[in-house]
């Protein structure tokens, strides 16, 4: 059987959402993990089948992926592996896609190799983004929506924030990734000069739109970077992301991590290596979502500069929640939705530009908000929803009126 899709991670907590979005949107995908925990329900659509594959044994990987027939890859499986999965792609001729990140050491520099492979992506006429989910990922498009509104932009803030109906710990997203976040210091662009920054450096508690005040924290991530090259000819300066967590996870999550629970160490336990950060995730996965649990998440883009020589101010807010249907996924569904979105962009042609991007160069807002309003998630420009309001399951997606907004300094 040829696939329109390989997904790579389809047993992580993005990659089922991909998987499933795909799948319900009428296309095959081959789901390839390392195991198919989960997945029960993925392969009962006829057009679904499962590779087992092993990361660290690139050369089988692709041949699965060639024996696939799929001409779009979109990987979910940890961000360790983004480079080589990229690589990969570009060898088979594939469009790709992926959701950003990478190792603890080096995530920056590996987000700029790829984006380094521009050159070749566009001598074999094929499409690659990093960093396609919430943010980077919808935040960057808000942004590309945003740009033409303003003569010149000193200062762009962007985030996340969240909460839910219950202090009950419910893991988000991708612990390795959030490990780093609380971990590292942040990259901020400040008065045109990159500077690092402790993440309890930040003293704001920002009200969000839809969530409320919140602590907020500098948050170690590459937007910083593209961002400064996306909007480097209107002058700006200042670039900080910032992300909010409620108490009751941020907590649980900082436990962990003082108990060495996400160490990235090898340990050598009855002559077998294990890695804490590995079984800690393993481990998660299995946590069941409570009855009744909900969640909302508050993704935010301010930016700050000028229109025919005056001061102007916009804010752009995408607001999702959990979704009947698909509760176990919580509001995660605003980070592997956009990659689903994305990828079938590109197998239609709707993004068709040969070469490898950040989302900002090359994702078209308005189609793009169209499907994310089709999933019940729904952008606001300066308080007012923008995307039609298609028939959705949405649970959780009224925003309150807006606020006061505050300027954040960085």
């Amino acid at each position: 059987m040829q696939f329109d899709f390989a997904v790579l991670g389809a047993n992580g907590i993005q990659g089922k959402i991909v998987v499933r979005d795909l799948l319900e949107s009428g296309y095959s995908v081959l789901l390839c993990a390392n195991d198919d925990y989960k997945l029960d329900s993925l392969l009962e659509y006829k057009r679904a089948d499962l590779a087992y594959i092993d990361l660290r044994r690139i050369e089988k990987v692709k041949r699965v992926l060639k024996k696939s027939g799929a001409n779009v890859v979109v990987n979910c499986a940890i961000d360790d592996y983004n480079l080589a999965i990229n690589r990969l792609a570009l060898e088979l001729d594939a469009h790709y896609v992926d959701l950003g990140g990478g190792p603890r050491e080096s995530e920056e520099k590996m987000t700029f190799e790829q984006l380094a492979l521009d050159g070749e992506f566009k001598k074999r006429e094929i499409v690659g983004i990093v960093g396609m989910g919430s943010t980077p990922g919808i935040n960057n498009v808000m942004l590309r929506y945003v740009e033409p509104k303003f003569d010149t932009i000193h200062t762009v803030q962007l985030g996340f924030t969240w909460n839910s109906n219950m202090p009950s710990f419910v893991p988000p997203f991708s612990l390795d990734a959030i490990d780093l976040e609380f971990r590292e210091k942040a990259t901020v662009l400040e008065n045109g000069k990159f500077i690092l920054k402790d993440p309890e450096d930040c003293t704001l508690d920002y009200e969000y739109r839809s969530i409320g005040k919140q602590k907020t924290y500098y948050t170690k991530h590459i937007e910083p970077h593209t961002v400064h090259k996306f909007l480097e000819h209107k002058g700006v300066k200042n670039i900080a992301v910032f992300s909010s967590f409620p108490e009751h996870s941020r907590s649980a999550i900082k436990k962990l991590i003082e108990l060495g629970f996400t160490s990235r160490d090898m340990l050598e336990i009855d002559g077998q290596k294990v890695q804490p950060l590995t079984h800690t995730i393993e481990i998660l996965r299995r946590l069941p979502v409570p009855d009744g649990y909900v969640e909302k998440e508050n993704l935010w883009v301010k930016v700050f500069g000028t229109k025919n020589d005056k001061e102007k101010v916009v804010e752009m807010d995408a607001v999702a929640g959990t979704l009947l249907g698909w509760e176990e996924h919580t509001c995660n569904v605003d980070t592997g939705m956009p990659v689903s979105i994305t990828a079938q962009m590109i197998k239609n042609r709707i993004i068709a530009e040969p070469g490898m991007y950040s989302p900002e160069f090359i994702v078209p807002p308005q189609p793009f908000f169209e499907e994310l309003g089709k999933r019940g998630i729904w952008i606001y420009e300066n308080g007012r929803k923008i995307n039609s309001p298609a028939t959705t399951t949405a649970m959780q997606n009224i925003l309150p009126q807006p606020t006061v907004a505050k300027k954040l300094a960085v």
